[in-house]
């Protein structure tokens, strides 16, 4: 009860306030109240304090002492600063990197993965540049033959025809039909070049989407090394990254309950 009293006592008596800055001393600037005093105290503590514990840490350090993380720090305008190792990225795997996550990459790479065997499919890569080209040998028995020989003739081709690896039919037969993609049998010529030309043209998109695959799935691994670097576990970096292959760590092996 006697406690209830002496609040209830407190809540009416007078508010005592702290006086402002006189009239006369008012160009000596604002009079400092005990609130402001308690914060300049207390950071001029912290100071001493810091100021200290650093003379203490100066008297007790050892010269010879070495840590690993000053081979990858350096003094700069008196604060110590860590070198950033130089990343072995491409400016557009960098901006993809920070835009993209790793399914979205995964995702993208196996719509281009479909898209190239089905390309591969379709043309068979017949007449492609990256592949080995083949020989055709042909015995004969005198020098005479040699020199009468004709591979038109000994096909049994057309002339214009002898060039191609794929659908060389023989004369008898371009009697009876055409050409596949030939409409008229005087340009000849002129349509065989032109399904070149569009054979050709699809066989470059087939090369382009090759090189897109095969960034796209570098870009993934980087992502997911990235990721993987995130885990406390100790690791050993085995080889350094590359434009064209991530970094590789060995991790130390836990045993999983």
């Amino acid at each position: 009860m006697a406690a209830a009293f002496r609040k209830a006592a407190k809540s009416r008596q007078r508010e005592h306030r702290e006086r402002s800055q006189p009239g006369f001393r008012k160009h000596l600037g604002l009079l400092e109240k005990k609130k402001d005093y308690k914060l300049r105290a207390d950071d001029y503590r912290k100071k001493q304090e810091y100021l200290r514990a650093l003379r203490k840490k100066a008297l007790e350090k050892n010269p010879d002492e070495f840590y690993y993380k000053m081979t990858r720090v350096k003094l700069q305008d008196g604060v110590h600063v860590i070198k950033q190792t130089k990343e072995e990225v491409t400016p557009e795997q960098l901006k993809l990197m920070r835009t993209q996550d790793v399914k979205y990459i995964e995702m993208k790479r196996v719509a281009e993965a479909k898209k190239i065997e089905r390309l591969k499919s379709e043309l068979h890569l017949l007449d492609f540049q990256g592949k080995q080209q083949n020989k055709h040998v042909f015995f004969f028995d005198t020098k005479k033959q040699v020199e009468q020989f004709d591979v038109a003739t000994h096909l049994q081709t057309a002339p214009e025809l002898v060039d191609r690896v794929f659908n060389r039919p023989r004369i008898e037969t371009l009697q009876k039909e055409k050409v596949k993609g030939v409409t008229h049998q005087t340009g000849l010529k002129e349509s065989l070049a032109r399904i070149a030309k569009e054979r050709q043209k699809q066989y470059n998109c087939l090369t382009q989407r090759i090189e897109r695959e095969k960034k796209l799935f570098v870009i993934a691994q980087k992502i997911q090394t990235r990721k993987d670097l995130l885990d406390k576990t100790q690791k050993v970096k085995v080889k350094k990254e590359t434009v064209n292959s991530p970094a590789i760590y060995k991790f130390q092996s836990r045993r999983k309950r």
